[in-house]
């Protein structure tokens, strides 16, 4: 394998790791789940 092809595989490894923190961090934030349907009004805080 070539040095250059080395260096474009890490870096695309390092974008992978990236994007897959960012939706981890997305999925896992804190905050307040509001839900309103035919029962009533539904509050969740996480």
């Amino acid at each position: 394998m070539s040095r250059n092809f080395l260096f474009v595989l890490i870096g695309a490894l390092i974008v992978c790791a990236i994007g897959i923190s960012y939706l981890y961090y997305q999925e896992h934030q804190s905050g307040v789940d509001i839900q309103i349907d035919e029962k009533g009004i539904m509050i969740d805080g996480n």
